[in-house]
Formats: structure tokens, C-alpha cells, sequence
């Protein structure tokens, strides 16, 4: 929860000065409903790339469906790529 308010300033920002935004999440085991909310509203802003999920938070994006929305790539590589595949 100390981290959420810190995370949004960075992707909003980010959002605001860049049309591709790239959030590597493969340390992330666990997210809750305050940090899914943030994704999604990024993603509304921007498109929102989010790379390589450890299996337990792939698990909740698609026990939420919320990876039917986002963007979620296996790795940096595939994220940097303009169109998704």
C-alpha cells in the first residue's frame, strides 16, 4: 500500500507524455483492487503495456478478466513492439 501513491504519479506522468507505456510487473505477486484500478485507468490514458506476470498475479488478471483489457506481453522485447502481435 506505500507503494501505490508513488506508482500512479510514475504512470500517469507517463502517461501523459507518451502514447506507449511500458510496466514490467514479473516481481508483482500480488495485486489488489487499488492497483488493477490504477492499470486500468492508465490503460484508459495510454496504451499500457504490462510485461512478463509472475503466475500468481496472471492468476488474478484473469480471475478478474481484467487481462482480456490489458495489454500483457511475455517480455520487454515483445513490448517494445509497435503493434501487438
Amino acid at each position: 500500500m506505500n507503494t501505490i501513491a508513488p506508482l500512479a504519479d510514475a504512470l500517469e506522468t507517463a502517461a501523459r507524455k507518451h502514447s506507449i507505456v511500458v510496466l514490467d510487473v514479473a516481481g508483482v505477486t500480488f495485486g489488489d483492487s487499488t492497483f488493477l484500478n490504477l492499470l486500468l485507468r492508465v490503460h484508459s490514458q495510454t496504451s499500457l503495456r504490462l510485461v512478463a506476470p509472475a503466475p500468481q498475479f496472471q492468476r488474478v488478471l484473469e480471475i478478474t478478466e481484467a487481462d482480456s483489457v490489458l495489454d500483457v506481453r511475455a517480455s520487454l522485447e515483445d513490448a517494445s513492439m509497435a503493434e501487438k502481435p
